[in-house]
């Protein structure tokens, strides 16, 4: 007898199938970026969906934003999302770089044990927390790689007037997410951006000991390598990525990135 009574038996339709963009020419695309875009998730969540749109597929290189904008010079990337204002228009004011587009912001925070023992969470500026640091001789984890946020972090020694020295001062040359680790297991402080403490904080116990202040204000842009200076680089796959991610559709993905609940970017695109 059928299991089916009462006619003939519909045939299962098949799962809607998401038709991918047709490859392009010149198919990958060398991205050079800083650790926080990767550490934190965030590429992982864009790029499929790029890749999807667009055909393109793109090599992720993470490292500091000083030597993400060094493979930018020398031509072995196509193009660079990177931290780093005054470091991003060098870049493009020496000919190394075209058509640099803000894409997102998030802010700078000073990490530290929850009981705070330099006290930093009663400083007025982010100068004046690492200030304390420095008075207590507390551990400090500088990232070491000239980084956007080493960057950041010697601007604001330079604002507290000091030359950090001496044994509670260890300086990493790692990735945002190792140092943070290494803060961690240190019970020290160190200042992260935003977006990598939020995707590792249900795995430390460090927390924000200090934030808010306008200095820590941290934005990111994307920056394709001028073709004219090195013409084998891939600037149609820089600037399919450029537009992308500055389009409707990328400063909604980046909006909509979160982890438990909390955003770890802001699109910023203009």
């Amino acid at each position: 007898m059928s299991l089916f009574a009462g006619g003939a038996a519909e045939s299962p339709q098949s799962p809607k199938v998401e038709e991918q963009a047709p490859a392009p020419e010149n198919p990958r695309v060398k991205l050079a970026t800083t650790t926080s875009t990767d550490n934190s998730g965030l590429l992982g969540f864009l790029l499929p969906e790029f890749t999807k749109d667009t055909g393109y597929t793109v090599d992720v290189i993470a490292v500091g934003t000083g030597a993400a904008l060094g493979l930018g010079e020398k031509g072995d990337v196509d193009v660079v999302f990177v931290h780093a204002r005054a470091q991003e228009d060098k870049f493009v004011d020496a000919g190394y770089g075209v058509n640099r587009k803000d894409v997102m912001y998030n802010d700078f925070v000073v990490l530290g044990p929850e009981d705070d023992p330099a006290g930093i969470g009663e400083a007025g500026t982010a100068a004046e927390a690492l200030k304390l640091v420095a008075e207590a001789e507390a551990d400090f984890v500088s990232r070491g790689d000239n980084s956007g946020t080493h960057f950041k972090e010697l601007s604001l020694w330079e604002g507290a007037g000091i030359t950090p020295e001496g044994s509670w001062y260890k300086e990493a040359g790692q990735g945002m997410g190792a140092v943070i680790t290494m803060t961690n297991d240190l019970q020290g402080y160190t200042l992260a951006d935003r977006g990598t403490f939020i995707a590792m904080k249900d795995s430390i116990d460090l927390v924000v000991c200090f934030d808010g202040e306008a200095s820590l204000f941290n934005p990111y842009g994307i920056i394709a390598v001028n073709p004219e200076l090195h013409p084998h680089v891939n600037f149609d796959g820089a600037m399919a990525l450029i537009d992308w991610i500055v389009s409707g559709k990328g400063q909604q993905l980046i909006g909509d990135f979160k982890k438990g609940g909390e955003q770890l970017f802001y699109p910023d695109a203009r």
